[in-house]
């Protein structure tokens, strides 16, 4: 397809990305809070902090004493504990700041726990991934870049966009469409989300998108409608912040739309009209308060999506370091608060969301199966 050079396509080498998942980290997601929202350092963690006694079979290790994650730490913490009551269980939790991390794996080794649950941050995974300790069986809450294999005994269970891109590229090909255009914002995160769109699309066996450069002006806006117009598609998918995805449909109104769950953010009923027939892939936890699996645990009370969707991580990761008191299980799957959480042999929890629509100011489910 020949496009303009005002609107120059970002082709992503998707030859060379096809059988690679495009990762995005929590840390990203997480680092947007803004320090207002973050908790002064004394109500993250002492650097050790128990809960129950002083032996235990589970630690959570978290950046609890952190400026820059000690919100989303505290989310995750509050989510893991919940679970944890609903079983009657005592985990230890392990608090560090933004530079001892090993220091406070290490101090969860030596309590002789069976199962370490964190790091959270994608740097912190790094660190220890590289350290090479010998460690029982640990659950990140990051993952690392797409092409480093993890160290032996390490897993992750991730609220990366990119397992939700995946999912719409599935359920987009599954409801018969042949041909995309991928509309993506120049922010880091929403080019990883196109590009984990892209790779994915490709690989179920759909021809390369046509992709485009998103820009609030409206002449780029007018000249992106007759492009996408000309490049008859069936199906477009948004890559730009939740805020945008409006704006953004309201040029290329014609055309089924999928986006990520930022869209699905501090909304106004009446701003949830004009997103009609939006498609986007969400955790359960949000969209099935009455869930059969976590249904007796504690609900939490934030007003920030982020932070819900965190507790929700908290919530099933506490589920996944059960499963591995005993060392790494034959089969993990089940149905969690993020999502079909399930475990693969790159030592990663696949997580897989519920597909939602927007209709009549209304958030319902979209599942095509």
């Amino acid at each position: 397809m020949s496009v303009p050079h005002r609107l120059l396509p970002h082709w992503r080498s998707l030859a060379r990305c096809c059988g690679a998942a495009i990762a995005f980290c929590v840390a990203v997601g997480v680092s947007t809070l803004s320090a207002a929202q973050s908790p002064p350092a004394s109500e993250g963690a002492a650097p050790i902090e128990r809960s129950g006694v002083a032996k235990a079979d589970i630690a959570l290790v978290l950046p609890l004493a952190s400026d820059t994650f000690g919100r989303a730490a505290g989310a995750v913490r509050a989510g893991f504990l919940a679970a944890a009551a609903a079983a009657s269980a005592k985990p230890v939790v392990i608090g560090h700041g933004d530079d001892d991390v090993l220091v406070a794996i290490n101090a969860a080794k030596e309590s002789g726990v069976r199962v370490i649950v964190g790091p959270l941050v994608r740097d912190d995974l790094r660190n220890l991934a590289g350290a090479g300790l010998d460690l029982p069986p640990t659950i990140a809450l990051n993952q690392l870049d797409e092409t480093a294999p993890l160290p032996r005994n390490i897993y992750t269970l991730t609220l990366t966009l990119d397992s939700d891109a995946r999912l719409l590229a599935h359920r987009t090909r599954d409801a018969g469409a042949t041909t995309v255009a991928v509309i993506a914002s120049d922010s880091p995160l929403q080019q990883r989300f196109a590009s984990a769109f892209n790779a994915e699309w490709i690989l179920a066996g759909g021809a390369a998108p046509a992709t485009f450069r998103f820009d609030r002006s409206p002449d780029i806006l007018r000249l992106l409608r007759s492009e996408v117009i000309k490049a008859r598609v069936d199906v477009a998918l948004l890559a730009v912040d939740g805020a945008d995805v409006a704006l953004a449909k309201s040029y290329i109104k014609q055309t089924p739309i999928y986006t990520s769950n930022q869209v699905n953010e501090n909304l106004s009923r009446e701003a949830r009209f004009d997103l009609q027939d939006v498609r986007f892939v969400e955790i359960p936890w949000l969209v099935d308060p009455d869930g059969g699996s976590y249904a007796g645990i504690k609900r939490s009370e934030y007003a920030n999506a982020t932070l819900d969707r965190l507790y929700a991580l908290g919530i099933d990761a506490f589920r996944v370091a059960q499963a591995f008191e005993e060392g790494t299980p034959e089969r993990l799957d089940f149905d969690g608060a993020t999502g079909r959480l399930s475990l693969d042999a790159s030592h990663q929890i696949v997580r897989e969301g519920r597909l939602m629509v927007f209709r009549a100011g209304q958030v319902v489910s979209a599942e095509t199966r």
